[in-house]
């Protein structure tokens, strides 16, 4: 089945009118239904009248009315499909049809995908790729532009290179529905040409610039949104949150920080309505969790749990979503929007039971009742890791003399400067006890030195770590103390075109192979996720992780160069707020 049909047929339209006045039958009517009515709250039991995709009447039970198909809800709660505002394919490392096969049956039956990973590693041909796969997706996929190829230009290198022009071609094309996040949040405010050329590629588009505002307050977050920049999910606190929806932001509540969601949930409870502009959003799901824990859903359940209103849940999740991202045929079950309905009998739990996407019915307890369709791959996006063989030499920092002075990298997440004084054997640095190296090495086949970098407060370490999964240049990154581990993790990732690995007293002990762009598995969401548990597993058992900063998924994010702070990047140690750059981390 292909979504989206077009509602604005005239017969089509001419046929849902007379459905509606009972002169003729609907195509299918959704019998005994509670319905959750989006704008006033209210609940009330219905019956809904569907005419190809598109709802033509909601009304009371009447026997009478003549339908070619019949489906009796039994008092099961009737609300809109589930919106997600702003989401990455890739972050779950599975093809966009794997993809939208675990979150339909879950209530997920739209959801705006900004493939600035696939892009970033493939430039164009990666965004082709993505385009490609959502117009055969089960589910409706709508992919933006990516903005930030790469995040932080001349701070890093990657695999594509996004100028205005291109940000302007593509959304040219109609299948593209906006400029995805603008994570160059410093150059923009400072004036960078190339980055107000792309938000001004955006704004003549008509179409929607969102965002990515972590860290900004003040003169600078007002300075953001008078940009054009219209959505935020980059949310450190509830004073963060207040402040970005007084500035007219609309919010994508996101769940990949979810030792926040407590005190946002209280924030907006405290208002006392919801705002219309709060939306929800996955961001990043890894795998092993989309698989057991779920998506949006998952979201959606945590904030009820927090004390949110059930009603206002399934509001930013449906209503509001469909408002802000420019979707008015959904978000509502009301005559005249397009039949996308989920049926469960529990509204906190969220769990989906009888899913209906453009008027047919696509899942029914938890399973799909249709296949999904792959999408081929050209060979350059099997073929990304272009690095030669590592030596244990590449994560050796060379010196002269007996002591160096160098420059840290503090603390995960949120990283600072800092500086220590480490000691020098046969013109190499001497790694502190309580220190563990970070490499990074371009795979895009610039052939630039592995920039490696001491950390601190990382916990306490054995083994190592290697990933092409690297936000958001993905280039090849390793994390360990040893570095004839870190050349054994990372020669397996290079040796599999890309993937991650685990490393530990010489040898191999985890592999989880990513072929597609080095980011995505061609294997079933079921083996993905339990190759990453295992990943997970192996790490636990090498790292000390220290809650809520210093935890597995901050090994994917160090590298994210566009955010405050120093961090690692295939340059160097780089500060793109401070527009610094070390190609070495000795300072003297």
């Amino acid at each position: 089945m292909s979504v989206d049909a077009n509602l604005n047929d005239q017969e089509l339209r001419a046929n849902a009118v007379q459905a509606a006045r009972g002169d003729r039958p609907f195509d299918v009517l959704i019998e005994n239904a509670q319905i959750l009515d989006m704008i006033t709250g209210r609940e009330r039991l219905a019956d809904i009248g569907i005419v190809g995709p598109l709802i033509a009447s909601l009304h009371s039970s009447d026997p009478s009315c003549n339908a070619e198909q019949r489906l009796n809800a039994e008092g099961r709660w009737a609300v809109p499909g589930f919106i997600d505002t702003h989401m990455h394919v890739e972050s779950s490392m599975i093809t966009p049809a794997q993809y939208a096969s675990a979150m339909v049956p879950r209530g997920v039956t739209t959801a705006l995908w900004d493939p600035h990973e696939l892009a970033n590693v493939s430039g164009v041909e990666g965004v082709n790729f993505a385009a490609d796969a959502a117009r055969t997706a089960i589910m409706r996929l709508l992919p933006l532009a990516p903005t930030c190829v790469p995040s932080a230009p001349d701070f890093e290198f990657s695999g594509g290179d996004f100028g205005p022009q291109t940000i302007s071609d593509l959304l040219a094309r109609d299948e593209f529905h906006g400029a995805a996040e603008l994570m160059t949040m410093q150059q923009l405010l400072n004036g960078n040409s190339r980055v107000k050329g792309i938000v001004q590629a955006g704004l003549e588009s008509g179409k929607r610039v969102c965002g990515h505002g972590r860290g900004l307050s003040g003169g600078d977050l007002m300075a953001y949104a008078a940009a054009g920049v219209e959505t935020d999910h980059e949310l450190t606190s509830a004073a963060d949150l207040l402040a970005k929806l007084e500035a007219g932001f609309t919010i994508e509540l996101r769940g990949s920080h979810e030792h926040l969601l407590p005190e946002f949930a209280e924030a907006l409870i405290s208002l006392g309505h919801l705002p219309q502009t709060v939306t929800l959003c996955t961001d990043d799901v890894f795998p092993d969790d989309l698989l057991t824990k779920g998506g949006l859903d998952r979201i959606m359940r945590m904030l009820i749990s927090h004390g949110m209103p059930s009603a206002w849940v399934y509001r930013a999740a449906t209503l509001n979503a469909a408002s802000r991202i420019g979707r008015p045929d959904l978000g509502l079950i009301a005559p005249g929007r397009r039949a996308d309905i989920v049926l469960m009998s529990d509204l906190d739990q969220v769990r989906a039971e009888t899913v209906i996407i453009d008027g047919y019915t696509v899942a029914n307890t938890g399973m799909l009742d249709c296949a999904a369709q792959t999408t081929a791959c050209s060979a350059s996006l099997m073929q990304t890791v272009k690095t030669k063989r590592f030596t244990a030499e590449n994560f050796e920092i060379k010196a002269k003399g007996s002591t160096a002075s160098i420059a840290t990298l503090s603390k995960p997440r949120f990283p600072e400067w800092g500086e220590r004084e480490v000691t020098i054997s046969n013109e190499k640095l001497n790694l502190p006890e309580d220190m563990i190296r970070m490499a990074v090495t371009n795979r895009y086949g610039r052939n630039t030195p592995t920039r490696v970098a001491f950390l601190e407060n990382w916990g306490t370490w054995h083994g190592a770590f290697a990933t092409t999964v690297s936000h958001d240049s993905h280039n090849l990154t390793v994390f360990g103390r040893e570095p004839d581990d870190m050349a054994l993790a990372a020669n397996a990732v290079r040796d599999a075109q890309g993937g991650i690995a685990v490393a530990s007293d010489g040898k191999l002990i985890a592999m989880l192979p990513l072929p597609i762009a080095g980011l995505i598995s061609d294997k079933p969401l079921e083996v993905v996720a339990t190759e990453l548990a295992a990943i997970r597993t192996a790490m636990d058992d090498l790292v000390g992780w220290k809650p809520p900063f210093l935890v597995f998924k901050a090994l994917f994010g160090a590298s994210l160069v566009c955010n405050a702070g120093p961090r690692l990047s295939d340059v160097g140690l780089v500060d793109v707020f401070e527009a610094r750059i070390l190609e070495s981390c000795v300072l003297d």
